[in-house]
């Protein structure tokens, strides 16, 4: 008898090219109706609700109605995790859905994965708080160290506020662009809000890209250096 997780039912969820389109739309953190997933998908609006329908019974979404509406979102971090990790196995075996476009270099440079920064400048932050030492890696356990904590807190970011989530403080997220880890959890969700707040950068919902403003980056560089 076998035992323990089913991985082959999850994988058959996403394994779907209709519903793996359909996760990747999510992938931006913007919840969307069946409509615009049906147009991600490429599908009818009717085949479009019977694969979310698996898709919620397998636990990979959150749906929400607000009106007339009924939007769906990713069930949480730890679906994004996988995903992005797949996205690499992805690219890294030449699976590429389809060649490459203008957006191209601008999705590696930066953009959302779920609620944090990915891309090239995802890469550049998690390797420069690494080597400041404001997070530290040990096997598979990220930590925020008390000079990270300082560093977080000149930034205005409540981590007593975060601590109280649920949601994991750090986390290591293989990027799919540059292989490399960048910074998940409610610490980079809150670093990626601070760039939106202070208006360093802003997000295109419709392309995951994170398009920073000539200021931005400059302030960007000067806080995360890289020898």
């Amino acid at each position: 008898m076998k035992e323990g997780p089913d991985i082959a039912h999850i994988a058959a969820l996403i394994g779907d090219p209709a519903r793996a389109n359909m996760l990747t739309a999510l992938m931006s953190g913007k919840a969307l109706t069946v409509s615009e997933l049906a147009e991600e998908a490429g599908v009818t609006i009717q085949t479009a609700s019977s694969h979310l329908s698996k898709l919620d019974g397998g636990g990979l979404l959150r749906p929400r109605k607000q009106g007339r509406h009924k939007y769906f979102s990713l069930a949480g971090d730890e679906v994004a995790h996988v995903l992005e990790g797949l996205m690499g196995l992805a690219a890294g075996a030449g699976h590429l859905r389809k060649r490459t476009g203008p957006k191209d270099a601008e999705l590696r440079q930066a953009r959302v994965c779920y609620n944090h920064l990915a891309g090239d400048m995802g890469t550049q932050m998690f390797d420069s708080m690494m080597a400041e030492g404001h997070i530290t890696l040990d096997g598979d356990d990220l930590t925020l160290t008390d000079t990270g904590a300082l560093f977080a807190a000149k930034f205005e970011i409540d981590l007593d506020a975060l601590r109280k989530a649920r949601a994991p403080l750090c986390r290591e997220c293989l990027d799919w662009s540059e292989r490399r880890s960048h910074l998940a959890g409610s610490l980079g969700r809150a670093f990626l809000t601070r760039f939106e707040e202070k208006r360093w950068a802003k997000r295109d919902q419709k392309t995951r890209v994170v398009s920073f403003s000539p200021s931005g980056i400059k302030e960007f560089e000067r806080l995360f250096q890289v020898n």
